[in-house]
């Protein structure tokens, strides 16, 4: 694997620059502010005598102009979102600014991991998590282009999103948002999707946001924590994923998020300036998350450049004050305006202002199709005894059981189930998308078994005797189960909810031809793994999760997904279920849960330190229940002939993994082939780590040469070969010998060596 270094246009993405956004995500609602029917000044007929609108000159040109012309107030309203982002409104909140000067253009913010959220007529597509599971580059790329263009026809040109996560424990509610567990998969798919939103539609520019920097690992007292590590752990495992999205992406934007880090709030941290900014090159803006700023002062001198919603704390009164007291500089404020300004310039936002009239129905085939393959490639085959593909003959009966199986609505109120509740990311309890015209798994199941004769049941399962009486009756049986997660909440277990987990017992126990296809947002524990006969993971898979479901399940489509993240046997075998310390946190008394009124900042130890996700089960020693890189096929595969060159190598040489791969099953199939590398001993890393893959297709008995190449600039930008020196405050390639591990998932079967002298 050799990771894009070029944006669409060809220029390396360290200068190919569209525009980003921050952060909407909070304690309250999200508040979208735009012109509403006031006229885009940036449409104005005499737009080309202003110097900030020469677009023959440099952004950084443009932005200094435009500062020259403004007063300080109008700088000002580069400082907090709704101001910067509205330029011919004057009051928020009660608080009033002057017109911005001419030229502007109107932004609008909308969330985003899975569409174009608060909107219809766009599409759904496969969640964050769903799509680490592809490790599909250019697929990612695909989908981010699309959302990228459905956003600007509906009038919104920021989208906050991709994410990052170090995936420290899946019980985090916000886990389906993000990438996975591991840094390099996490950092590179970050990647492609910020070059598809920003390079996607250079006529349709939509900037990124980088979200939320950094360690911010739980939806539990996420305002009120404090996240507490090592610094080679914060350098290794949370910000090297954004330093990798970074370098490959050139993102314009980055939200700090709620959380302290050691006892400093994220949005007045000096990470900002020390390691983002500083160590990991970040040169756009940082924007707050909403109500995730505490002063006024502190966040400007330590990095932050924007209030995200109204003006709380960067008002004009309190930045007059801060100014007049000598706690901020004028070249601070200066410098704050100048990088919003240069990101919206240098993002084609003030060249490309947006529609005033939103498009209807901004949601076209090609998207749908995107939608459906990314849903397709997304499905992670668990376990099959060969029960799957399913090949039912004329006159035979497939029940499907549950309630998240169908379009039709079971129960009410907030319990109220149906394929829309796992459709999308939950936010707040319910659908955070419309999800509009959803294929269900019924459906789905439904059209393609007509093609072959086959009849289709449902049966919501709401009643165990009911539904073992439908499984009893049938042919062969497939029964979902789900799990709801999102903001807001992290879930107490990985049980699957609504009783889910009797459900499938009991339809097992009524049909021993049961095949489990799985909704989740996270890892869940299978009590009945060895009761049924196949699961398979969907995730949340957007519209097109019932066609894309029958096509895994009947064969039409080999599946190819792996495993993002580890699926543990248990919570007790989590890496932050070794001590409430850990998680979920602890307060001076020694508790675990907050007292009623109080305030107190959550003390939430990192002692896991290195050892997350994978890194941690390999070196406890602990079988997980499927290993990170998991997934199976219709088919098989084989590694063999391994080889490393060069077999030693003094400084950062390019190092080539070369290895066979062979067909060794009856059926085409796509195989992710994985490399993984362990450091020399003297590193004290707990096991080895992700380096590259590679999709690799192949036809029956068919085999491959492949070639895995970790370039000067892979090993330099990606600290393939490297880990984090905390005494010298830098990053080492150790001497030595490495270990070279490809195979089909972190349990890796091939191993080689090279020396580094």
């Amino acid at each position: 694997m050799t990771p894009q270094t070029t944006s669409r246009r060809g220029l390396p993405l360290r200068s190919a620059r569209w525009l980003v956004p921050v952060a909407l995500t909070g304690l309250l609602a999200p508040v979208l502010i735009s012109a509403g029917n006031t006229a885009n000044t940036a449409q104005a007929a005499d737009c080309s005598s202003y110097p900030w609108m020469d677009a023959t000159k440099t952004p950084e040109a443009r932005a200094q102009a435009l500062l020259d012309a403004s007063s300080q107030q109008q700088k000002y309203r580069w400082l907090v979102e709704q101001p910067a982002n509205s330029p011919q409104t004057a009051t928020f909140s009660g608080v009033t600014y002057p017109l911005q000067v001419p030229c502007t253009p109107t932004v609008v913010y909308t969330d985003g991991p899975d569409g174009v959220r608060g909107s219809t007529g766009v599409t759904t597509f496969p969640t964050p998590l769903a799509l680490a599971a592809t490790w599909n580059q250019a697929l990612v790329e695909e989908k981010s282009a699309a959302q990228g263009a459905e956003a600007f026809d509906k009038r919104k040109n920021v989208v906050l999103g991709p994410g990052l996560s170090g995936g420290r424990t899946p019980l985090a509610g916000r886990t389906p948002e993000y990438f996975g567990e591991d840094p390099l998969l996490s950092g590179l798919l970050t990647a492609a999707a910020v070059n598809g939103l920003q390079d996607g539609n250079p006529d349709k520019p939509v900037l990124a946001n980088l979200k939320h920097y950094v360690a911010n690992e739980q939806e539990l007292d996420r305002q009120t924590s404090s996240s507490n590590l090592d610094a080679r752990t914060l350098q290794e495992i949370y910000n090297l994923p954004f330093t990798i999205a970074v370098n490959r992406s050139a993102p314009e934007s980055v939200m700090c998020s709620y959380n302290q880090i050691n006892g400093a709030f994220a949005c007045e941290n000096p990470l900002l300036n020390e390691v983002l900014k500083g160590e990991s090159g970040f040169d756009g803006y940082v924007m707050s998350d909403f109500g995730a700023v505490h002063t006024t002062a502190a966040s400007l001198v330590n990095g932050m450049d924007q209030e995200l919603n109204r003006p709380r704390f960067l008002t004009p009164a309190n930045l007059d004050a801060a100014l007049a007291a000598g706690q901020v500089t004028q070249a601070q404020i200066d410098g704050a305006a100048f990088r919003v300004v240069r990101s919206y310039i240098r993002g084609g936002l003030f060249d490309h202002p947006m529609a005033d009239v939103a498009v209807v129905n901004a949601s076209t085939p090609e998207h749908q199709a995107t939608a459906l393959r990314a849903a397709e490639q997304s499905a992670v085959l668990l376990s099959n005894d060969g029960v799957l593909p399913l090949a039912p003959a004329e006159g035979q009966t497939i029940a499907v059981i549950g309630p998240t199986a169908s379009n039709t609505v079971t129960g009410t109120g907030s319990a109220a189930l149906s394929a829309k509740s796992v459709c999308a990311m939950s936010n707040r309890g319910n659908v955070s998308m419309a999800c509009e015209n959803l294929v269900s798994p019924e459906d789905g199941i439904r059209t393609r078994a007509a093609q072959a004769g086959a009849t289709v049941v449902w049966n919501d399962g709401s009643d165990l005797v009911s539904a073992a009486a439908t499984a009893a009756q049938a042919d062969v049986v497939v029964v979902t189960g789900y799990q709801r997660m999102g903001e807001f909440a992290d879930v107490p277990d990985l049980k699957l909810q609504g009783n889910g987990d009797a459900l499938i017992q009991a339809v097992a126990a009524a049909n021993p031809n049961t095949v489990v296809a799985l909704q989740t947002g996270s890892a869940v524990e299978m009590p009945w793994l060895h009761q049924v006969r196949a699961v398979v993971e969907t995730w949340y898979a957007g519209q097109q999760m019932g066609t894309a479901l029958a096509s895994v399940l009947f064969g039409d489509t080999n599946p190819s997904g792996k495993l993002p993240m580890t699926f543990p046997k248990s919570l007790a075998d989590t890496p932050t279920a070794q001590s409430p310390q850990q998680y979920p946190g602890t307060f001076a008394d020694g508790s675990t849960v907050r007292p009623t009124g109080s305030t107190e900042i959550r003390q939430v130890q990192y002692s896991e330190g290195l050892k997350v996700g994978y890194r941690w089960y390999e070196n406890q020693g602990i079988d997980p229940l499927f290993a990170f890189g998991h997934g199976l096929s219709y088919t098989t595969f084989d590694y063999s002939h391994l080889q490393v060159t060069p077999t030693t190598t003094s400084g950062t040489k390019e190092i080539r993994i070369r290895f066979q791969l062979t067909n060794t099953g009856k059926r085409t199939g796509t195989e992710v082939a994985q490399a993984y590398l362990q450091l020399p001993s003297s590193a004290g890393e707990p096991s080895k780590r992700l380096v590259g893959w590679d999709r690799v297709t192949l036809g029956p008995g068919e085999h491959r040469n492949v070639e895995i190449t970790l370039s000067p600039s892979d090993l330099q930008d990606l600290r393939l070969l490297q880990y984090y020196d905390a005494g010298t405050g830098s990053w080492v390639t150790p001497t030595g010998t490495y270990q070279v591990h490809v195979g089909g998932s972190s349990d890796t079967t091939e191993v080689n060596s090279f020396r580094i002298k």
